[in-house]
């Protein structure tokens, strides 16, 4: 019996066709995570990446931007760079905290020569950070990641009663020093 543990939480994915249909390149991310700041869990998403750089190529070129498609190519170029350079660095799947990520799409941006983008991201993200610090990361509590189990080839939610039941059962004659 082969078991594979893995977490997931309810995400706020916004509704359309990239978030309802999973493409065959969504799976290839499948072993990767991300820790976002309230502590959740959530999947990786390089989509998020790519907006995140559109938003920030259209807050210093303007909304002619987005129409652009030398912009579109380098955002999705950038964006590229940027999941090979998290992937490299958990070759075997894992878990990465946003700023991790933040800090990668920095680096994206000024090895680019992308300096004037990558200037209005970090302003953005030092904004963002003192606005959170104002308010006390009092927005929402962590959601509790719900776990799960592989049993025989099927993903099921993790019986913690019963796990524990069998833990039990497993030390119940192995002594007090147990």
């Amino acid at each position: 019996m082969q078991t594979v543990v893995s977490r997931s939480t309810p995400s706020s994915a916004p509704a359309g066709a990239a978030a309802a249909a999973p493409s065959a390149a969504g799976s290839a991310y499948q072993g990767y995570q991300i820790i976002r700041r309230n502590g959740a869990v959530v999947s990786f998403e390089p989509n998020k990446i790519a907006v995140a750089l559109m938003k920030a190529f259209l807050a210093v070129h303007g909304t002619q931007g987005a129409a652009s498609a030398s912009v579109r190519e380098t955002v999705d170029g950038l964006t590229e760079s940027v999941v090979r350079a998290l992937l490299r660095s958990r070759p075997g799947g894992g878990t990465f905290h946003i700023e991790d990520v933040q800090d990668q799409v920095e680096l994206g941006l000024m090895r680019g020569g992308h300096h004037e983008v990558a200037r209005a991201y970090v302003l953005y993200r030092e904004r963002r950070s003192q606005e959170r610090a104002r308010q006390g990361e009092v927005q929402q509590p962590a959601v509790e990641p719900q776990l799960f189990v592989v049993d025989n080839g099927v993903r099921q939610p993790l019986d913690s009663a019963r796990l524990q039941t069998l833990i039990e059962s497993a030390c119940a004659d192995l002594g007090a020093d147990v």
